[in-house]
């Protein structure tokens, strides 16, 4: 998988509320291709605080790698991610601007 965790990415398609929105990526799981994004795909959940009451939190769900794209800063959009081998050592180039990722 080419996304990293920390790498600032921007959904391509989805929900209308999500579509457009950047944010830093959180977990990876790459069994099912899938990527958890701050403040994307939030979802209520019902908790039960200490002392007996109900709690509503928003909860960040996974989203599919092929809904996102990093985020060039150079750019100002979406880059697709090219990965280049240095004997055993791998780089991740952004094709929109050329910029070397970490």
């Amino acid at each position: 998988m080419k996304i990293k965790v920390g790498d600032t990415v921007i959904v391509t398609s989805g929900s209308r509320a999500d579509r457009n929105k950047q944010g830093k990526v959180l977990k990876t799981f790459p069994e099912s291709n899938t990527v958890v994004v701050e403040g994307v795909n939030l979802k209520k959940k019902v908790t039960r605080e200490p002392n007996g009451t109900k709690a509503q939190v928003d909860v960040e769900f996974p989203i599919h790698v092929s809904n996102v794209m990093i985020y060039d800063e150079k750019a100002g959009k979406g880059s697709r991610v090219s990965v280049a081998k240095d004997g055993k050592n791998k780089t991740r180039t952004l094709k929109a601007s050329g910029t070397e990722l970490k």
